[in-house]
């Protein structure tokens, strides 16, 4: 016989009162847009600088720590929780959560594909959490690193739950990454007008080429860019090879020093998304076929070329 859910948790010692300072941040992008890049390396400095930081992946890909480990993965909360409770045993908070260099990390998984809803597995994964104990734990920064592209509620939950003080979204100059922070931003002013109280802190422009889209974007919704981390081939070689450039004394460092002063000290604001159109506007017409006249297409078109109308089978009695 499994054990119950419940039963399946024990924290390693009583956790200590929750620091009041503590900050929440959940940070949104599009897939492949370098949010673990930016996070780990952001984590990790900020951890040099004496912070305590927890990094959590809250993508069903489970790679958000990929490159803090230098390319391993780690068990996940969710698949953990499986294993521990068919077994009937407790887990852990050395089970799901590892440490480097003062950065701890956990991943919470989702199920394989094909197999259940992967924002289904992000609430239970936080329910999960609940019972280790997640909100008595003394950290200064806890980074939480959510798929942006989605649109499952289970997604949304630190927005829609006050769940986080403030959102970060890294985009680039693309109008996909563009679509996806401004969707984030869309779901900000929606929680807020129903009284939440989650606003976004800023944007990370990650590989900037300086074409200037996502900083047209920040500025026309109303929230500041906190950095403009570069395309530049040494960042990408290194990342690639899961190495962290963010490191006091690397040529780097600046950076990722700036980026953590300014995630610490950025206040949540209300951004004003914009329209479709508007977020088109940002590019040039033939970059997006923004000049594209949409033509209202005929039932000629849909059928066959050889259609033919045909006499109507309705019966006209005269003098009705």
């Amino acid at each position: 016989m499994t054990a119950p859910l419940d039963d399946a948790f024990a924290p390693d010692e009583p956790a200590a009162p929750a620091r009041p300072q503590t900050q929440i941040i959940a940070i949104y992008g599009k897939g492949g847009i370098g949010k673990s890049f930016t996070l780990a390396n952001l984590s990790y400095m900020m951890a040099q600088q004496g912070k305590r930081v927890l990094l959590i992946g809250c993508d069903p890909k489970s790679d958000t720590t990929s490159l803090l480990f230098g390319g391993r993965s780690c068990p996940t909360i969710i698949e953990t929780s499986a294993k521990k409770t068919a077994a009937g045993e407790k887990v852990q908070i050395g089970d799901v959560c590892f440490k480097r260099d003062g950065v701890f990390a956990m991943e919470l998984g989702g199920p394989e594909v094909g197999r259940g809803c992967g924002g289904r597995g992000i609430i239970h994964g936080f329910e999960l959490l609940e019972k280790l104990g997640f909100h008595s734990w003394g950290f200064d920064y806890v980074l939480l690193d959510f798929l942006g592209d989605v649109v499952c509620g289970g997604f949304g939950l630190p927005i829609a739950r006050d769940m986080c003080q403030k959102v970060i979204v890294v985009a680039s100059n693309d109008l996909q990454s563009l679509y996806v922070a401004n969707n984030v931003c869309s779901a900000v002013d929606y929680f807020r007008r129903l009284g939440g109280n989650v606003g976004v802190a800023g944007m990370v422009i990650n590989k900037d080429d300086g074409t200037g889209e996502a900083q047209a974007f920040a500025q026309q919704v109303g929230i500041p860019v906190l950095s403009a981390i570069p395309a530049d081939e040494d960042i990408r070689r290194k990342s690639a090879s899961y190495e962290i450039i963010g490191r006091p004394g690397g040529q780097w460092a600046p950076l990722f020093e700036a980026l953590g002063q300014a995630v610490a000290e950025a206040p949540p604001v209300r951004p004003a998304p914009l329209t479709h159109d508007g977020l088109l506007g940002l590019f040039k017409g033939d970059a997006v076929g923004r000049d594209v006249v949409l033509d209202p297409a005929t039932l000629e078109d849909m059928c066959a070329p050889e259609l033919l109308a045909r006499a109507s089978l309705e019966i006209i009695y005269e003098g009705v």
